[in-house]
């Protein structure tokens, strides 16, 4: 059994902070991806952060960011605990929306903003941002 598990969610104003976690269980992933959509919005990948290596080296890895996100969002894990976070700060109303997780195995993720790049997903974590 796969699972992802996102929390860290909430309501919150303008020029926020906050913390999503994203746990993970029955999968040891390569790669994993935060992604929202918007309303009105095609699904978005804001965020990824890719092991270079099968040992998941923390020092081998690389990370991406959309550039509505750079700057502001940063994703890490903690491999003890299998388990990857983003944190977000000076959010707008423009981040409202839910947030998924998602993880792959692929030793090749340059694609890492299409949602077809990942074989498992959580439920989402709802963003709200007022303004």
């Amino acid at each position: 059994q796969v699972d992802l598990v996102e929390s860290g969610g909430g309501s919150v104003q303008a020029g926020g902070s906050l913390r999503l976690s994203c746990a993970v269980t029955g999968y040891r992933y390569r790669n994993v991806a935060w992604f929202r959509q918007r309303p009105g919005r095609v699904l978005e990948g804001v965020a990824a952060y890719d092991t270079l290596s099968s040992t998941l080296d923390a020092n081998k890895y690389t990370t991406y960011y959309s550039d509505s996100v750079k700057g502001r969002f940063t994703i890490s894990r903690d491999n003890s605990k299998n388990t990857v976070y983003m944190q977000i700060k000076r959010l707008t109303g423009d981040d409202t929306a839910p947030e998924y997780c998602a993880a792959s195995r692929a030793t090749d993720n340059r694609a890492w903003w299409h949602a077809e790049s990942y074989n498992y997903w959580g439920q989402g974590t709802p963003v709200t941002v007022a303004s």
